[in-house]
């Protein structure tokens, strides 16, 4: 006789919690935001740290709204986009553009979009279809 396989069904109360805590989290983000500012730039910054999937949802939603002061994409997003098109800042020499490609970074109008990819090792192909800068990046590899 074949085991069957039993699933749990979901309590009133589990789904009560979930449902509290999915339509609280923008509060919860905010809060963060404003009440422990160095751990939610903490956050931003280190695109390893693992997040609840609602949690990093919403961050990267507020981040799109508006970035906060102190985040600076450039410094926290620009590294790990140009490690995808397989370059680095010794990559660049001279005038090679990497001033206007930092402050192009810096008012990317996809930035939340940008964070979450970072977050999930997003592949080359899915860069270029987002990030202003996936042209220069190409250039500057096919110099290097």
């Amino acid at each position: 006789m074949a085991a069957a396989q039993t699933t749990r069904a979901s309590s009133w109360w589990e789904r009560l919690t979930e449902r509290c805590y999915a339509s609280s989290t923008a509060q919860l983000v905010r809060g963060v935001q404003h009440e422990a500012g160095s751990t939610y730039h903490a956050l931003l910054n280190d695109l390893e740290s693992p997040l609840e999937p609602g949690f990093e949802r919403e961050m990267a939603r507020q981040l799109a709204a508006g970035q906060p002061t102190g985040f600076v994409p450039a410094r926290a997003l620009m590294p790990v986009m140009m490690q995808r098109f397989g370059l680095d800042e010794a990559s660049f020499t001279g005038d090679s553009g990497l001033a206007a490609m930092h402050k192009t970074c810096n008012a990317c109008p996809v930035v939340g979009q940008c964070w979450r990819a970072m977050r999930r090792d997003a592949d080359t192909e899915e860069c270029r279809a987002f990030c202003p800068n996936a042209e220069a990046f190409d250039r500057q590899a096919a110099l290097a």
